[in-house]
C-alpha cells in the first residue's frame, strides 16, 4: 500500500476541521475557513512519491487564502496542480480570476498569493479532486513561461490532460495494491505528464528533456492502443501512422519503455486480457466464443484459440467454464431424513 489515509469520521466532531487544516498545511500553508467547520467532513490519501506528493481528496467546501505576508514568511517553492472531479471552485491567483468545474486542472505557485474557495456562495456540495505538489525546480520549463498559466483552467478532457487525469485517478484506485518501492518511479511518471501538459499548452514541447518526451509519447501510444483494441486493423504500422512517427521509431520507444515487450506483443496481450474478462463475465456467458474473439480484434477463431491457450494454458471454452464455476461456488445439497447430511460441499 502507498500513502496514509485521513478520514474525519475517525475523529471527534470538534477536532475534524483543525486536523484537516493541519494536514493540508504540510504542503499548502494557508488560512482556512469553512461554513461547515462545526461538522466538517473530509477524506484524503496522502501519497509521497519521491519529491512529488499526490493527494486524492474529498471534503465539504472550504476557503483557502494564502496572503502576501504568509508568502513572505514561508515559501516552500512548490507548484500545486489540482484536478477537480466534483463540485465547483473559484480561484484568484497571479492577477487572474477563474472558475473551475469537473475535469478542469489548474496550477498554483506557492510564491504568489491565492484565494481558493467555492464558486457559489453557500454551496454545500462536497468537492472531490486530486492535488499534486512538487518543487518548482523539477519542472523543466522557465518560470516566466509557466507564470502565464497560473490561475487558468487547463484542459483535462482529452490529449495529455486526459492522460494525466487517468494517471492521477488510477493512483487512487490502485494505492492499496502498490508497493512503497514503486513510489519514486510513479512520482517520475506524474511529473513527466505534468511537464508535458504545461509544455503542450505553452507550445514549448521542444524545451522538454528527450527522455520526458519519449516517456510521455509512450503513454500516449499505449492509451491509443487500449482505446482501439477492438479494431482488427490495429497493428504496429497503424499505431506508428496514428502518431506520425516511423515504425522503427515506434519499436525504439517500446524497447526503452516496455521492458522488452514488443508493440505486437503488447497489443496481443491487452486483447487477450479483454477477451478473458468477457469470457469470465456472467453477463456475456451465453455468447459464442468466436464472437468474443472478434470483439477483441481476433477475426479468425483458430488464431484466437491458439493465442489464448499459449497465454492462459487452456482453451477459451475451458477458461470460461472454470471462471463461471468459481463464481457460482460449490453446489449445495439439501439433506433428507433418509440420508445422512453430507460432511462437505458436493461439486
Amino acid at each position: 500500500m502507498i500513502g496514509t489515509v485521513f478520514r474525519s469520521e475517525d475523529l471527534p466532531v470538534e477536532d475534524r476541521f483543525d486536523c484537516w487544516r493541519d494536514l493540508l498545511g504540510r504542503t499548502r500553508s494557508s488560512d482556512m475557513g469553512s461554513a461547515h467547520a462545526d461538522a466538517f467532513w473530509a477524506e484524503c490519501r496522502l501519497m509521497e512519491l519521491g519529491p512529488v506528493t499526490v493527494w486524492p481528496m474529498a471534503a465539504l467546501p472550504a476557503r483557502y487564502r494564502r496572503g502576501p505576508a504568509m508568502v513572505r514568511r514561508s515559501d516552500p517553492e512548490l507548484y500545486h496542480l489540482s484536478l477537480l472531479l466534483d463540485g465547483g471552485l473559484g480561484l484568484e491567483h497571479a492577477g487572474r480570476v477563474d472558475t473551475f468545474g469537473p475535469g478542469d486542472l489548474h496550477l498554483v505557485d506557492s510564491s504568489h498569493p491565492y484565494d481558493l474557495g467555492p464558486d457559489r456562495e453557500g454551496d454545500s456540495r462536497p468537492v472531490r479532486g486530486v492535488g499534486v505538489d512538487f518543487p518548482k525546480a523539477l519542472l523543466p520549463l522557465p518560470a516566466h513561461r509557466v507564470n502565464a498559466l497560473l490561475g487558468r483552467a487547463l484542459p483535462g478532457a482529452d490529449g495529455i490532460g486526459a492522460l494525466l487525469r487517468d494517471c492521477l485517478t488510477g493512483l487512487d484506485r490502485q494505492a492499496d495494491f502498490l508497493r512503497p518501492t514503486d513510489a519514486p518511479r510513479l512520482g517520475t511518471v506524474v511529473l513527466d505528464l505534468v511537464a508535458a501538459l504545461v509544455a503542450h499548452v505553452l507550445e514549448a514541447e521542444e524545451t522538454l528533456p528527450p527522455e520526458t518526451r519519449r516517456q510521455v509519447l509512450f503513454r500516449q501510444i499505449t492509451a491509443f492502443i487500449r482505446s482501439n483494441l477492438q479494431d482488427p486493423r490495429l497493428n504496429p504500422p497503424a499505431v506508428a501512422a496514428a502518431h506520425h512517427i516511423s515504425l522503427s521509431q515506434l519499436h525504439r520507444i517500446f524497447q526503452h519503455e516496455a521492458h522488452g515487450e514488443t508493440v505486437a506483443a503488447f497489443i496481443r496481450a491487452r486483447r487477450l486480457e479483454g477477451a478473458g474478462r468477457d469470457l469470465a463475465d456472467p453477463r456475456t456467458s451465453t455468447g459464442p466464443v468466436h464472437v468474443v474473439a472478434a470483439r477483441w480484434g481476433f477475426p479468425r477463431a483458430p488464431e484466437f484459440t491458439r493465442a489464448f491457450r499459449a497465454a492462459y494454458g487452456c482453451s477459451p471454452t475451458e477458461y470460461r467454464m472454470r471462471a463461471l464455476s468459481e463464481r457460482r461456488g460449490p453446489t449445495p445439497v439439501e439433506p433428507t431424513s433418509a440420508v445422512e447430511p453430507p460432511r462437505g460441499p458436493v461439486p
